[in-house]
């Protein structure tokens, strides 16, 4: 399977949610960040990744929540 890497706008736009609300579901653990480069700097995510873990169907059955830290 080939990984395809978007940025975080562009995952952004494919999810028509804010780029803020895809840097939270990374720090959520909800979504995995790849830095890529010399700088360290850009992030992308894998859009697999957002198809198969984000995208379900509404009935089917959720994953257990994840708890904030305190």
């Amino acid at each position: 399977m080939t990984r395809r890497y978007l940025t975080l706008v562009e995952a952004a736009e494919y999810l028509q949610i804010s780029s803020r609300t895809v840097r939270r579901l990374i720090a959520d653990g909800e979504l995995t960040g790849y830095r890529m480069g010399r700088s360290q700097r850009t992030i992308r995510v894998d859009l697999n990744e957002i198809d198969g873990q984000l995208m379900r169907p509404m009935n089917s059955p959720s994953r257990t929540p994840r708890r904030r830290g305190s």
